[in-house]
C-alpha cells in the first residue's frame, strides 16, 4: 500500500525543487490542500506553453504526468480557465522556462 502526499504538501515540495533548479514558478490557482488535482503549465517564453496533468496510465495503473495541452500560451490559458471552472479544487502551477523544463520526470515527482 502506498501513501499519497496531500496536494498542498506536494505543491510546496515541488516549488522548492523548482527554486533550487532556478526555474521561476508561481501558484496561480490554489486548490484543495488535501486532494486537489494539480496542473503544471510551463511558458516557453516565445508565446507558447504546455500544460501537464497527472493521470492513471490505463495499461499499467501507474500515475504518470501526461501532456494536457500544447500551443499558443493564450489558448493554453483559456483551457486552464475552463478546467478550473469545472474543478474549483484544482491547483495550477505556472513555470517559466525556455527549455520547457518541469522536473516532473525526476524521482519523487514522476510517479
Amino acid at each position: 500500500m502506498s501513501t499519497r502526499l496531500t496536494s498542498g504538501f506536494w505543491v510546496s515540495a515541488y516549488l522548492a525543487r523548482l527554486q533550487l533548479a532556478g526555474i521561476p514558478a508561481y501558484v496561480t490557482a490554489k486548490g484543495d490542500k488535501t486532494a486537489g488535482a494539480v496542473v503544471v503549465k510551463v511558458a516557453l517564453l516565445d508565446g507558447t506553453a504546455r500544460a501537464y496533468e497527472r493521470r492513471s496510465d490505463l495499461t499499467t495503473g501507474a500515475r504518470v504526468w501526461m501532456e494536457l495541452a500544447d500551443g499558443p500560451e493564450r489558448e493554453v490559458d483559456v483551457m486552464l480557465i475552463r478546467q478550473r471552472l469545472r474543478d474549483p479544487d484544482l491547483w495550477v502551477i505556472e513555470l517559466e522556462d525556455r527549455a520547457g523544463r518541469t522536473l516532473l520526470d525526476e524521482d519523487g515527482l514522476s510517479s
